[in-house]
């Protein structure tokens, strides 16, 4: 409860749980429910408005989105109506990414392979929400001692520092390593000294003269991907769902 009251209430953080805590938990059970409508099981059925359309659950996601927003932003840190708005929030957050590949390719891709965005925008949701949550916060606590404000100022230079190497890491196209390195400076480091994936902004930048480095940026960036881009899409399925398989080409005749 020490480190709750120290870490979460006293900077103000316990909306951005609250919000964190309701935006996995309304994923989860989005996709529970959607798979057994995929399924024919149990007694949820798809939402159709006038006319037969199809309401898609992105629609009460971006009104529960914006209410939530909007009561955070009037309702500060603290107080009952800034957890409430905070847990609004997360709901409308959670079902907006659920459809987030729908948004992003303006057509119906929920079961397609293209639908795995979805599944990815949320997985890195909420890891920077939880970075965020976990994150030092040396403006966000009161009453500090010398050597405790000293010991802050410490640890915000080297987050400083580290944020740099995650930036380039960036830049260079390594998005997840970059993540996992604002919480394991190590990894940033070494995310920001490797070669940067072939179709990266740093690659398009410090590569166009450079025939060699972009050569082997592409033949890392092909081992790399061949190796990991089936349990990547493994992992995403067991989350969200398989998508449905794609129809056979039929093969032309001579």
């Amino acid at each position: 409860m020490g480190w709750l009251e120290r870490n979460i209430i006293e900077p103000g953080k316990l909306p951005l749980l609250l919000a964190l805590v309701a935006f996995v938990v309304t994923f989860v059970i989005t996709r529970v429910i959607t798979r057994l409508i995929r399924a024919g099981k149990g007694p949820f059925r798809n939402i159709s408005g006038s006319g037969g359309v199809h309401v898609h659950h992105v629609v009460p996601g971006v009104i529960l989105t914006l209410i939530g927003g909007f009561g955070a932003v009037a309702g500060g840190q603290h107080g009952f109506g800034s957890c409430l708005a905070a847990v609004i929030f997360g709901i409308g957050a959670g079902l907006v990414l659920d459809e987030f590949a729908l948004i992003l390719h303006l057509a119906d891709v929920y079961w397609t392979p293209d639908g795995r965005k979805s599944v990815e925008m949320v997985v890195l949701t909420a890891s920077l929400v939880g970075l965020l949550l976990i994150g030092f916060s040396p403006l966000g606590v009161d009453d500090l001692s010398e050597d405790q404000q000293q010991n802050r100022a410490t640890v915000l230079a080297n987050v400083m520092v580290n944020f740099a190497f995650a930036l380039v890491a960036l830049f260079k196209g390594k998005l997840r390593l970059a993540l996992v390195g604002l919480v394991v400076p190590l990894v940033a480091l070494i995310a920001a000294v490797r070669l940067a994936r072939p179709t990266s902004p740093w690659a398009k930048r410090f590569y166009r003269n450079r025939p060699k480095a972009r050569a082997k940026a592409g033949l890392r960036a092909y081992h790399h991907d061949r190796r990991w881009v089936g349990p990547r899409r493994a992992f995403q399925d067991w989350i969200g769902g398989a998508p449905d398989p794609e129809p056979a080409r039929s093969l032309e005749r001579r």
